[in-house]
């Protein structure tokens, strides 16, 4: 860990603490790091610590640094993992999330000329709606579509010459066939990237090339995750995803020993948040496995995007 992620840890420290009454009962009085291996004598957390203590002090939780009238925006997890947990953010960390979102935006090549044509529910779970702020901080022109049918969504992506859209990758998947079985020409059409969150499909190179030749477009692979934040940017030529680390701490940990993994081995993604000290996560076991490499510019590269993942999990 760089120095200047330490300078960075500490001032989110000296932000949350003594007033996150969830880190500072986990942290104690420790409200600055020496040295990189101070950092590491954090505790892990897990998502199941956090649900806990939602549950123990509803609806909320004590993960809140600030009074809950300075929160304005909430979430929640899809519930996959367990009870589904509640997140707050405030105008400053919601902004954090339009500036994460805005780093794979640029990756993908939009710019403020750009439509981006959201093709998902706007439900409470956190979606594409960082995606669509990020987009809205850019300048560039977002067009909803909650609630429309597929077969609205594909003449409204034609209509409104939509250049980018956002969607799960089984979904961009589910248009095009239906394009196909309803005589809707998509290949040659004003969509020119498409970027996927939710699944790990366009990681995987035989879906990635079913999108492309679908859709005539570039496909670019993004994760994140409604307690942590959108924290991976795929790479243009589909190898795997690049740590935003400019906002994170990231940590590859062996799941059964607790330290790091190998050069080239496989091990669990823990991820520090620099920028939500409204609602903050340090050392935060994602449960995702991956394999990291450093790429020639120095960048944390995860080979393949998410691999798996360490608790139970059933692909269908």
């Amino acid at each position: 860990m760089e120095e200047v992620d330490v300078q960075r840890v500490n001032a989110l420290l000296e932000e949350i603490l003594p007033a996150n009454r969830f880190h500072a009962a986990r942290l104690g009085v420790r409200r600055r790091l020496d040295g990189p291996e101070d950092f590491a004598r954090l505790p892990l957390l897990t998502k199941r610590d956090l649900a806990a203590d939602a549950i123990a002090n509803g609806p909320f939780g004590t993960n809140l640094t600030y009074p809950i009238e300075r929160y304005t925006r909430f979430h929640q997890t899809s519930g996959t993992t367990g009870t589904p947990l509640r997140v707050l953010d405030t105008p400053a960390t919601w902004d954090w999330w339009g500036r994460c979102w805005g780093a794979v935006l640029r990756q993908a090549g939009v710019t403020a000329s750009d439509r981006l044509f959201f093709a998902f529910s706007f439900a409470p779970s956190i979606g594409f709606w960082s995606a669509f702020h990020g987009a809205t901080m850019m300048g560039a022109l977002c067009i909803p579509s909650g609630g429309a049918s597929t077969r609205q969504r594909l003449r409204m992506i034609l209509d409104t010459g939509a250049t980018a859209l956002l969607c799960t990758p089984s979904y961009a998947l589910h248009l095009a066939e239906e394009a196909r079985k309803e005589g809707i020409t998509i290949l040659g059409g004003p969509v020119r990237v498409l970027i996927h969150a939710g699944e790990a499909g366009a990681s995987i190179p035989s879906t990635r090339r079913r999108l492309e030749e679908a859709w005539g477009a570039r496909v670019l692979d993004h994760a994140g995750a409604t307690e942590v934040g959108a924290w991976g940017i795929g790479t243009p030529d589909g190898r795997g995803l690049v740590v935003n680390e400019e906002e994170f701490v990231a940590e590859v940990l062996d799941p059964a020993s607790g330290g790091p993994v190998a050069p080239g081995g496989t091990g669990e993604l823990v991820l520090t948040n620099l920028g939500r000290g409204a609602w903050p996560v340090l050392r935060y076991r994602t449960g995702d496995l991956v394999r990291p490499v450093r790429g020639p510019d120095g960048s944390l590269l995860l080979e393949g995007g998410i691999l798996g993942r360490r608790d139970d999990m059933v692909t269908i």
